[in-house]
């Protein structure tokens, strides 16, 4: 049961001003293309709802990928047609080109643009410290984007994020699960993939909003830092919450359960055990301790939160002094002899955060100080 008139902290009227028609997927019209511009190449896999095709668009000699989707309920594939259009042009979102009809099965495939990804269980071995901050940053411009534009994700996980390491290039792909927010409703908590769902999913907590995604978020900080992948590994959505609780505390996710008057699932008591909260230094060895840092571990204790209310924004988490480094770089870039543009940044990186977080004013403060930095050492250097 859910503590009635709790709203997302953030963006929470963000579907409010929109028009009707931005949000009901459901009286959405669908404009079907030609699906002879596209040949299939070859299988790039498949999913529960969906097969993936690496294909050429004859016609304009591009590659692409199709996703041809499992028959499922019309008002689900609306749904996500109608989102993918919302964010089409979003930073590091998956752009969607084309809807057409599959001619054997007549279900729809969704023709995306080609990212040349490195499976993630190769390439995150491979990642540096910078990296992963470079690219985790990449991931939140893309939340935080979809989140203010009044649309949860729900499936944030390694698996659809593409990274195109060649070309520093990330998009967030697969947004079949993904849903509009609206204040005070209640929503499906069968979503997300077990490793990466938060508590509220696992206690059936309905009011849930954007901040689920942070959860999720955070999972794949902590993996990428301590190499340990996935960091919460339950072997079923109960053992998932006790593993959580093994880190967090049992105490603590009692006085979670308390606070938004949610009546935990009986069978927890007979396997949740009593934990004492671990501290993040515990995962740290050598394998990884060249990922961590201070500022890595105070990200994570800010995000991986019971309380979805006390989880960063993604903006805020943006703003955070694990992300210094890569704002470095794009300051150093502009205070360069010629001015910044958008081919002289990484793929996609964006010079500044914007303003709204409660540590706006240390990032002003910090980015004020990196700027006079890069701009001295250019100006010294011409003496």
């Amino acid at each position: 049961m859910a503590a009635s008139g709790v709203w997302a902290r953030v963006y929470a009227d963000a579907n409010t001003h929109k028009p009707r028609d931005y949000w009901d997927y459901e009286a959405h019209p669908i404009e079907w293309g030609n699906q002879d511009n596209y040949q299939i190449v070859r299988k790039l896999g498949r999913g529960k709802y969906s097969e993936v095709f690496e294909a050429m668009n004859v016609g304009a000699g591009e590659k692409c990928v199709i996703k041809i989707l499992k028959p499922v309920k019309k008002k689900k594939i609306k749904r996500e047609i109608k989102i993918l259009e919302n964010l089409r042009g979003g930073p590091n979102i998956i752009a969607l080109l084309d809807v057409v009809k599959d001619p054997w099965s007549r279900t729809p495939a969704l023709i995306f643009e080609y990212v040349d990804n490195t499976d993630f269980k190769t390439l995150y071995q491979k990642l540096t410290d910078y990296d992963i901050r470079y690219y985790l940053y990449e991931l939140l411009r893309a939340l935080d984007y979809s989140h203010s534009m009044g649309i949860m994700h729900r499936d944030v996980k390694p698996h659809n994020v593409m990274i195109d390491h060649s070309h520093r290039k990330l998009r967030l792909i697969d947004w079949g699960l993904a849903e509009f927010y609206h204040p005070g409703q209640g929503y499906n908590v069968r979503v997300s993939s077990r490793y990466f769902k938060g508590p509220e999913l696992l206690a059936d907590y309905q009011e849930y909003d954007y901040s689920l995604d942070m959860w999720s978020f955070g999972c794949m900080l902590a993996s990428m830092i301590f190499r340990k992948e996935p960091f919460f590994h339950g072997h079923d959505n109960y053992d998932q919450l006790v593993r959580i609780a093994k880190v967090l505390g049992t105490e603590e996710l009692h006085d979670y359960v308390e606070r938004y008057k949610i009546d935990l699932d009986p069978r927890y008591s007979d396997i949740l055990g009593r934990h004492s909260r671990k501290r993040w230094e515990k995962f740290v060895h050598s394998e990884n301790q060249h990922l961590v840092s201070r500022e890595a571990l105070d990200l994570l204790d800010k995000l991986l939160r019971y309380d979805h209310r006390e989880r960063l924004s993604a903006r805020e988490a943006m703003e955070h002094p694990y992300f210094y480094p890569v704002l470095k770089e794009a300051a150093m870039n502009a205070a360069g002899p010629t001015n910044v543009t958008p081919s002289s940044l990484p793929s996609g990186a964006s010079p500044f955060p914007i303003a709204g977080g409660p540590e706006t004013q240390q990032v002003r403060e910090g980015l004020q100080d990196i700027r006079e930095e890069a701009t001295g050492g250019a100006q010294n250097g011409s003496q």
